[in-house]
């Protein structure tokens, strides 16, 4: 049994995750967790590629296929609900917004605490605490905890979000390290609106914005997805009736079930609402403080995040030793615990672009971010640039599946919304 104590900071994937691989190798593990309880809901994440190998290795897939989403395709709808774009999952071949295997970060985290619970080992799991302060030195870290309790440990691993604690107080402020995105984001549980087909992801958007509902794993309920593009706030930050103010102002008048869907939105006791950021560290630890997860690399809420992110959270290996095989105490043994698993092919954020039309994912000739006249606040550089790569590999993607004469008849039925001739879409 090693003498290390390790303290995880964050109780969602990355966290859980980590942890269940320390207490399995006989390391004594205590995780905080700011929230009260584990939260539900959340966004969809995919299992494809090592994500899913990984899964599979840590003895997880069972819970995850218990708790799995019936997502069978993505459609997009026009303001009366009419589908005028239907794309099958197998259509993606693991390169789009959807999977065969999708479960929510709260299901997920459920699965991976039902681990911990069966786990054998030493674990103190403590809600309603977070790190307050951090004073490390040679021989490890002494914590301050926010209920005004110290601890002292061997290694301090931040798997606190993109907002991460921890790395604030080893790394300095967040803004260092954030790149803003053009917009935000923001999910929460619904009961499933009359109409929606089962089992499909349904978008609508709008000028800088875009809804969606997608299935849940639980009967009689939904997940809305909502995208607005416009300028950073930070005003926003924190406050819940500014966010859905915005979010109401930014979806107003669009149609189909927006109405329903605000709604369920004041009584959703899983709001979610966050900007679209990335985040870009030097490197992943200083000293006895290790960054996972969201707090060490997030692309996007939508993007690289709910399709490799799973990967990037959990553990690559089995063990936590280093390349000597003994546990030592020093942060580059137990990186082995949290070794990121490299990501697969390329984001997906264009497909929830919410404009008039000029990132649906047949169109052509679209402005350019920020470009007069397209109803978008302009991005910053950094987002422009990454708006418009995945607008070129969108394009690239949707016309090399619609090929031959098995799609004509949906090459005629998407043409005329776009603005666009059946032979120019066959171009």
């Amino acid at each position: 049994m090693s003498k290390l104590h390790v303290l995880v900071s964050g109780g969602g994937i990355a966290g859980n995750a980590v942890a269940l691989a320390l207490i399995r190798s006989g390391i004594r593990t205590t995780v905080v967790e700011r929230a009260a309880a584990p939260r539900p809901g959340g966004q969809a994440v995919d299992l494809r590629g090592p994500s899913r190998e990984v899964a599979e290795r840590m003895g997880l897939m069972p819970g995850i296929t218990r708790h799995r989403i019936d997502e069978r395709g993505m459609s997009y709808v026009d303001g009366r609900g009419r589908a005028w774009v239907r794309m099958p999952v197998a259509m993606f071949e693991g390169k789009g917004p959807i999977a065969d295997i999708e479960i929510t970060r709260g299901d997920l985290s459920r699965v991976l605490l039902d681990a911990l619970a069966a786990a054998p080992g030493r674990l103190d799991y403590r809600y309603g605490e977070s790190i307050d302060t951090l004073r490390p030195d040679d021989a490890g870290v002494t914590v301050g905890f926010t209920s005004g309790a110290t601890g002292r440990f061997d290694l301090v691993i931040g798997a606190d979000g993109v907002h991460s604690a921890t790395r604030r107080l080893a790394f300095g402020p967040e803004e260092n390290y954030k790149t803003y995105l053009g917009g935000y984001t923001s999910y929460f549980t619904l009961p499933t609106p009359a109409g929606v087909e089962p089992g499909w992801l349904a978008m609508h958007t709008v000028p800088g914005a875009a809804l969606g509902i997608r299935p849940d794993a639980e009967p009689g309920t939904a997940k809305a997805v909502i995208m607005l593009r416009t300028a950073a706030d930070p005003a926003l930050r924190g406050d819940v009736t500014a966010q859905q103010q915005l979010i109401r102002r930014m979806l107003h008048g669009a149609g189909w079930l927006t109405p329903t869907v605000l709604d369920a939105m004041d009584t959703a006791s899983d709001f979610y609402f966050d900007e679209l950021a990335r985040i870009d560290m030097p490197s992943l630890s200083t000293g006895r403080v290790v960054l996972l997860g969201d707090a060490l690399l997030r692309l996007t809420a939508v993007g690289h995040g709910n399709r490799d992110g799973t990967g990037r959270c959990l553990p690559a290996r089995r063990g936590t030793r280093g390349r000597s095989g003994r546990s030592d105490g020093r942060a580059r043994a137990l990186r082995g615990a949290g070794h990121a698993v490299p990501g697969q092919g390329q984001g997906t954020a264009g497909w929830w672009a919410g404009d008039d039309g000029a990132h649906h994912p047949c169109r052509r000739g679209a402005h350019p971010p920020g470009d007069p006249g397209d109803g978008r606040a302009a991005l910053p550089p950094a987002a422009a640039r990454h708006d418009e790569r995945h607008r070129r590999l969108r394009t690239a993607l949707v016309r090399h599946r619609f090929r031959g004469p098995a799609v004509s008849a949906a090459q005629s039925r998407i043409a005329p919304p776009l603005g666009l001739s059946s032979r120019a879409m066959a171009e």
